[in-house]
């Protein structure tokens, strides 16, 4: 389980391909502690430490993960959003993020306001993928909390913290994200439609 508060970000600095999987190398400055067997979530995707070499780890991702995320899209030099798991006992200052992308979504607009900037976004229809105004919402595994809330689309406010410490700072109009809807939002939709197929 994850909470959506990035601690660093981390540079793709080798990709390779080995059938369906992709093998992910990066560094980061967390990279030291980290431990083969170990659930990082990139993007908000929940990927295995699978080796380990001075200052860069490794990951790889199936072609079920390729999929559903952006991380199809990634390049050498890109960075990408890391999280490491929660510690039981810590505070949770985020929301409850499983690391499991639902979707991609595609940035629409950024509105660069006073001291902020606003971010839009559309994504395919599903009906256990929803968002309300003022909920939790994961975006390439930032925890943030929903602003407009229509058919399909919604939009975030990004204060200058977040906007410096996460890829944020890199997504422009056209980029593909990753989205996990709040899990408490989606067994509310699922129930809803079980109770209106059975009746």
């Amino acid at each position: 389980m994850f909470t959506g508060i990035i601690e660093t970000m981390g540079e793709v600095r080798h990709i390779e391909k080995e059938g369906g999987n992709v093998h992910f190398t990066l560094s980061s400055s967390i990279s030291h502690e980290l431990k083969i067997d170990q659930s990082v979530a990139h993007n908000g995707a929940c990927l295995t430490v699978v080796s380990m070499a001075g200052d860069t780890y490794t990951v790889t991702a199936i072609d079920e993960t390729l999929s559903k995320t952006n991380l199809s899209d990634l390049e050498v030099g890109h960075f990408v959003n890391l999280e490491r798991c929660t510690q039981i006992g810590s505070r949770l200052d985020g929301h409850i993020v499983q690391g499991h992308v639902d979707q991609t979504g595609l940035c629409t607009r950024v509105e660069k306001l006073d001291g902020s900037w606003k971010y839009h976004f559309k994504y395919q229809p599903d009906p256990q993928h929803v968002t309300v105004e003022k909920g939790s919402v994961c975006i390439n595994g930032v925890s943030l909390t929903v602003v407009d809330s229509s058919q399909n689309t919604f939009s975030v406010a990004i204060i200058p913290y977040t906007h410096e410490h996460t890829t944020f700072r890199h997504l422009k109009e056209g980029h593909r994200v990753n989205l996990e809807f709040d899990i408490i939002g989606k067994y509310v939709a699922r129930l809803l439609g079980d109770r209106v197929a059975k009746s």
